[in-house]
């Protein structure tokens, strides 16, 4: 969710900085004064949560002089300033310098409302940014994203940690839903390009001729984005749908990774989504650009066989949109988890996201049970729990641990309180939560 923007307002007059600052505080802002610019430089760095609103007259470091020290430290930080009457040159010299807008003296309150609202939408979309490529950039984060402690998931974790630091390319496949962006961000971030470019590329968005221009160039004298080969130079470029692109994109898409040589300076890891049944991406691409790219490959597993990591990702999930939305989480009935473990999951973990939310906002009203919810998306789901495929021991484990899950995180990992409310001993809780993996410090 995308945070809270301050208006730090800088004023060496006490008066002009109060009234400003409960002008906007009623308008909705949050409001912060600051008596002086070297005062505001304390606490205005690089990645300061607002804008800025200065007076440009002041003792000391003027408005100019703040100015320049706050674009020499973030150019991206909106800085409104406040000029004279008739103080033309001056403004449009604080223009040139990187301010956002100015104010003249007198000025018109709602006016002052209307340029610090553009301000702080915009400065809350480059923090949100910031914030998306230090997550997107971070390898411990993202492998914290991949949600799972089941033999697949184990192994997927394990691969992603081996083949980052290859330098080879990267085939990722599997059902749509599993991740696989996901992954391949992954594979990105714990290797050794992790502080390069990372390009993303959907095959399937352009026709032949659009898609070859965008990859390769050249492109139109008015786009200002580089041919993607050239912008993920050094980095890694993951051509997602890659089963899509046409024999001549392949055979250039050849070319240019024959050219590369070995190791390869940029990383190619392609995406493929087959869709028809019974086809692979060995049948959608060449053999030799296939091979190219296949050496190192994952391939990633559909929910339906991951087992209680599907229980595990239901409750993260619910209990995120719970948050979102300012309610309790759901918790499942043991025949809910029963049937969330049998659901066939076509969509896979963006099916099951799109149930958590679902199942949250049902449960905020007050009706409606996971279930239907199950049953509405999975026409051959019964609504009675059978064992048929699996084994009991299988279910009863399952519940067991989120269950289990559910009650440390409710108790914020209070051993006692978990203890009292599902009525074990303390030798036989701490042995459960061995069996299913479980660490009192994730909860705490």
């Amino acid at each position: 969710m995308s945070q809270v923007i301050k208006i730090a307002i800088v004023d060496d007059e006490q008066d002009m900085r109060q009234s400003i600052s409960q002008w906007l505080a009623l308008s909705g802002f949050d409001t912060e004064t600051f008596s002086s610019a070297e005062d505001a430089l304390t606490k205005i760095g690089s990645d300061y949560p607002g804008i800025v609103i200065s007076d440009i007259k002041m003792p000391g470091i003027g408005g100019m002089g703040l100015l320049k020290k706050l674009m020499g430290n973030d150019s991206s930080l909106p800085v409104i300033m406040i000029t004279g009457h008739g103080d033309v040159p001056i403004a449009v010299e604080a223009m040139r310098l990187g301010a956002f807008d100015f104010l003249e003296k007198p000025f018109n309150p709602d006016k002052m409302t209307e340029i610090a609202r553009k301000a702080v939408n915009q400065r809350r979309l480059v923090l949100d940014n910031r914030a998306l490529r230090r997550e997107l950039s971070d390898g411990a984060g993202l492998m914290n994203k991949i949600i799972g402690t089941g033999p697949d998931m184990t192994r997927l974790k394990e691969d992603i940690l081996d083949l980052g630091q290859a330098d080879g390319h990267v085939m990722i496949d599997g059902e749509t839903g599993t991740g696989k962006t996901l992954t391949a961000h992954a594979l990105h971030a714990v290797g050794s390009r992790a502080g390069r470019k990372f390009v993303l590329l959907s095959c399937s968005a352009y026709d032949e001729d659009t898609l070859t221009k965008r990859l390769f160039g050249p492109m139109q004298p008015e786009d200002t984005q580089l041919p993607a080969v050239e912008e993920a130079r050094g980095g890694t470029l993951v051509l997602e749908d890659i089963e899509t692109l046409s024999d001549t994109v392949q055979a250039r898409l050849l070319s240019f990774i024959n050219e590369q040589g070995t190791p390869a300076e940029t990383r190619i890891i392609g995406i493929c989504n087959m869709q028809e049944q019974g086809k692979t991406v060995e049948d959608a691409l060449r053999n030799d650009l296939f091979y190219r790219l296949a050496a190192l490959r994952i391939t990633l597993p559909p929910l339906r066989n991951r087992g209680e990591d599907i229980l595990t990702l239901f409750n993260r999930h619910a209990e995120q949109f719970a948050d979102e939305y300012g309610c309790d989480a759901p918790e499942p009935s043991a025949q809910e988890a029963a049937q969330l473990l049998q659901a066939p999951w076509p969509g896979n973990v963006r099916q099951l996201i799109n149930v958590a939310e679902r199942a949250v906002l049902q449960s905020r009203r007050g009706s409606g049970t996971i279930a239907s919810l199950l049953m509405a998306d999975n026409d051959d789901l019964r609504p009675v729990v059978t064992t048929e495929g699996k084994p009991l021991k299988e279910y009863v484990e399952a519940f067991e641990r989120m269950l289990i899950d559910n009650t440390m995180r409710r108790h914020k990992g209070s051993i006692a309180s978990v203890m009292d409310e599902l009525c074990l001993p303390r030798r036989t809780l701490n042995e459960k939560m061995a069996k299913y993996g479980l660490q009192r410090a994730d909860y705490l």
